[in-house]
């Protein structure tokens, strides 16, 4: 039971890091046209969690220019951040999808 315990925590631990790496990901890269919960030039971390998965949110960061008509947009302006990790871009997706209403 105690290892248990211990293995919860350090999950709890890890996605902790990983929503804090995430957020700071947003506010270098995504801030200036995404906000959390409302819409500013860009959809709303709160939309994008609602209407998409995992792998729709890391297809359209890494290569926007190829996603945004399956996604329903007549156009796109969202460079591509395709210098992100694989790491760094689940933590990314990991914060976004925070946002989903529960």
């Amino acid at each position: 039971m105690r290892y248990f315990f211990i293995l919860v925590l350090l999950f709890c631990i890890n996605l902790q890091a990983s929503q804090n790496d995430g957020e700071k990901l947003f506010k270098k890269y995504c801030w200036g046209c995404h906000h959390e919960t409302s819409m500013a030039f860009g959809p709303s971390f709160n939309q994008i969690a609602n209407q998409r998965d995992s792998g729709q949110i890391i297809a359209h960061i890494v290569n926007p220019k190829s996603n945004y008509q399956s996604l329903g947009y007549k156009r796109t302006a969202m460079p591509a951040f395709s210098q992100l990790n694989a790491k760094e871009l689940q933590d990314l997706t990991n914060f976004i999808l925070s946002f989903k209403d529960k």
